[in-house]
């Protein structure tokens, strides 16, 4: 056989290897970090000083609408602040009156209503309501609040006090040891009788109907005994009648409505006191009130009656005369045998001008924010109402006008380079041949390079981007309209 030859293929020669290139990135890497560049340098001192200029906001704008917005408005709180009531003390002082008597029985009422508010009220007892009276007139005195009797301040300067209201009628019983009954005070002539102490209103009501039924001090032994020293000295007989001012459950008065061998007078001139006597009042004690099983008293009693009333300094703080009211509403508004429920206390200003605290009390009732929040959260509030003034007179118009100033005055610095474009343009068209081609853009590479040095917030730079665009436009307009060369002298 023929053998077959195999083609034999030549072989190949190796392939010379190619040098690769480090990529570009690699080799701008490499060339930077083996020589840097001072060029390169130069270029991120530019970078870093554009986004420095490319802030969200213009600092210096800021501060130019900020800082006088900000003095503004804080001359409007420190105004409105002078018009703001001071905090209401957590203390008050009120003159009582003698021990055991009405007002002394009250004033503790009080005193738990109002520790319920955290306001401790602190009392000075007195000998009546003279007394308050020179207390509250007396400035260098504590006292701020007394019971009053009324009709006790005839004659008096009382310019400084202002009335709180009636609180209950405070009749005038006179007891007496007789064996016989009396209903006229002329019956008393030539009796002991003990018409108050010194500086209590019971004295002053006792001489003023003593002298309109002419009975005169000469005539009778009157006596400076009141409350319970009165009381103690008709049960030894030591007098033989005692002038009591009171309600009918004080200390003084009830138990002198069950003493044996001491009787009541009833008034049969107790309808003309009341007549002559504004400040007094004609009651009837009823038959059995006192107690129906013993029927005391044994027949209806005529009485005259004086009004206890609330009297404050005016230094006293609005907000302690409400919380007062509302305690003297919680005490006094029950029904008794002088008065149906709710008809105490009321406005009454008899020696006094009517409190305009009081008059809006009565009128509107408890205010309206302590109706729903403590006396202290809601007088704090009450307090800082007026501080809504400058808010609403001031902050919410800064609020709407100095963000549009601050834009005004971040968009006044491209209208300026607006208008010196415009006056640029104005020149070419009006005189191109008045410089030369290269003048024009001199002027014009002014103006482009005051743009770009322009501190432009990042929310206004779609305007500075159409005013570089409106430059390449003045600059083809400097193009088509100037020859090359200099200018004609004119």
């Amino acid at each position: 056989m023929r053998r077959r030859a195999s083609a034999r293929r030549p072989p190949r020669r190796p392939a010379a290897r190619r040098r690769r290139r480090p990529p570009a990135s690699k080799a701008w890497t490499t060339t930077f970090r083996s020589d840097p560049a001072p060029g390169r340098r130069v270029s991120d001192r530019l970078r870093k000083l554009r986004q420095k200029r490319l802030r969200e906001y213009s600092l210096r704008d800021l501060l130019t609408v900020g800082l006088p917005a900000l003095a503004l408005l804080a001359g409007g709180f420190w105004l409105a602040a002078q018009f703001v009531k001071p905090a209401p003390p957590k203390h008050l002082y009120i003159s009582s009156g003698a021990p055991g008597g009405s007002y002394q029985l009250y004033v503790e009422r009080y005193r738990q209503v109002l520790a319920g508010s955290g306001v401790e009220l602190r009392e000075q007892p007195s000998a009546g309501s003279m007394e308050n009276l020179k207390r509250l007139l007396d400035e260098q005195d504590d006292t701020e609040i007394a019971l009053v009797q009324s009709g006790t301040a005839n004659g008096i300067n009382v310019d400084t006090l202002f009335s709180l209201g009636y609180l209950y009628h405070e009749p005038l019983w006179i007891f007496y040891r007789a064996g016989r009954e009396l209903d006229r005070l002329t019956q008393l002539r030539g009796r002991r009788i003990a018409i108050g102490a010194e500086g209590s209103g019971t004295r002053k009501l006792a001489l003023q109907l003593l002298e309109a039924n002419g009975v005169a001090p000469k005539e009778a032994a009157l006596l400076p005994l009141g409350g319970l020293a009165a009381v103690e000295a008709l049960r030894k007989r030591k007098v033989d009648a005692v002038f009591l001012v009171g309600a009918e459950r004080s200390a003084a008065v009830w138990p002198l409505l069950y003493e044996d061998g001491v009787r009541l007078m009833s008034l049969a001139h107790a309808e003309a006191y009341a007549r002559l006597f504004p400040h007094l009042a004609r009651l009837t004690l009823p038959q059995g009130a006192i107690d129906m099983v013993r029927n005391i008293p044994p027949r209806d009693v005529a009485l005259v009656s004086p009004m206890a009333t609330l009297v404050a300094h005016e230094s006293t703080h609005p907000a302690l005369v409400q919380l007062l009211l509302q305690a003297a509403q919680e005490v006094h508004s029950e029904a008794g045998i002088f008065q149906r429920p709710g008809e105490f206390p009321r406005a009454g200003q008899a020696d006094f001008p009517l409190s305009p605290d009081a008059e809006r009390f009565y009128k509107s009732g408890k205010p309206f924010l302590q109706r729903y929040l403590p006396f202290w959260a809601a007088n704090l509030i009450d307090r800082m109402v007026v501080m809504l003034v400058p808010v609403f007179a001031l902050l919410i118009p800064i609020l709407k006008f100095a963000p549009g100033l601050y834009s005004w005055r971040v968009r006044s610095r491209i209208y300026r380079r607006y208008g010196e474009l415009k006056f640029l343009e104005a020149e070419v068209e009006a005189n191109p041949e008045r410089h030369s081609r290269e003048e024009w853009l001199e002027k014009l590479d002014r103006i482009e390079d005051d743009v770009h040095h322009i501190p432009t917030p990042l929310a206004f730079t779609d305007m500075l981007y159409t005013l570089r665009a409106h430059l390449d436009l003045v600059r083809a307009t400097i193009l088509r309209r100037t020859p090359r060369g200099k200018a004609k002298e004119t």
